[in-house]
């Protein structure tokens, strides 16, 4: 079986263009970093009976996500970059809908960048969870207030095609992610499990994220993430409309511009790391 290993900002997959047998074990065997090849998952690229092409995902851990703005962003270069298409606007089937991409080549004519139409994202009222442990560095009040042997944690809850739970604090850099990150994730108040994200503001339209994605843990990226953080910060007031906003992340920054609809457009790299056979 051939592969190609991507990355967008250092969330990094695993791109097969077929569909193997048993992708959830697959998934959970090529994703090892010391025994397989390495990633936060693998992505399939399969034909499509509505749009140009359908991608699926599956996590580390062998269960399927229904989007990633980082790996959809790469099927786009990968489909063009190895002559599946010629098109730079292109439909891509995913199991929270069809996105639109919109592709740009450099120098070598190959895609560097792409720019995603997302979908609209929905925000909703603040949510108070309370989980087992002191993190008093989770952040101004009301995140991080200790209560005896527990921590009361409030944070936003965005659907973007999957769920995210996004927390203001006032330095993302300072959070136990490792810690926190496994048991927001699974909290009862997430029956399917939730992507959790830590926001701070670092300057105008600009904001710092640190992301638990839901079964991968710990990862350079979330795209998705990204988007579910704006649309929050938009729509507390703390970033504009229709406009660019820039978030930071651990492998390098997104554009993320939400506009008054809350249709999100998401822009950012994609890169090729290797090419190989299993």
């Amino acid at each position: 079986m051939k592969f190609t290993k991507m990355h967008g900002l250092g969330n990094d997959y695993i791109y097969i263009n077929e569909l193997p047998d048993d992708p959830e074990g697959l998934s959970i065997r090529l994703s090892d970093r010391h025994f397989g090849i390495g990633s936060d998952g693998i992505v399939l690229i399969l034909p499509s009976e509505t749009a140009d092409f359908r991608m699926r995902i599956f996590n580390a851990d062998g269960s399927e996500a229904k989007m990633c703005g980082n790996g959809i962003r790469c099927v786009g270069k990968y489909v063009y970059d190895n002559g599946l298409t010629d098109k730079k606007d292109l439909t891509i089937q995913t199991e929270s809908g069809i996105k639109n991409l919109r592709l740009f080549t450099g120098g070598n004519g190959t895609v560097n960048e792409v720019s995603v139409e997302m979908g609209k994202g929905n925000v909703s009222d603040d949510l108070s969870l309370t989980i087992k442990g002191s993190y008093p560095q989770a952040g101004r009040v009301p995140s991080g207030i200790k209560v005896g042997g527990t921590t009361v944690v409030t944070g936003t809850p965005v659907s973007v095609g999957n769920p995210h739970f996004v927390i203001f604090v006032d330095d993302a850099e300072a959070v136990p992610l490792s810690q926190m990150g496994p048991v927001l994730e699974k909290h009862s108040s997430f029956p399917g499990g939730v992507n959790v994200e830590f926001l701070s503001k670092t300057g105008p339209e600009h904001f710092r994220m640190r992301v638990w994605e839901r079964g991968s843990g710990i990862t350079m990226a979330c795209g998705t993430g990204s988007c579910a953080c704006v649309a929050a910060a938009a729509s507390r007031g703390l970033c504009g409309f229709n406009t660019p906003v820039a978030v930071d992340l651990d492998g390098g920054t997104l554009y993320i511009t939400v506009h008054e609809d809350m249709s999100i457009t998401m822009k950012g790299p994609a890169a090729s790391v290797f090419t190989g056979e299993i």
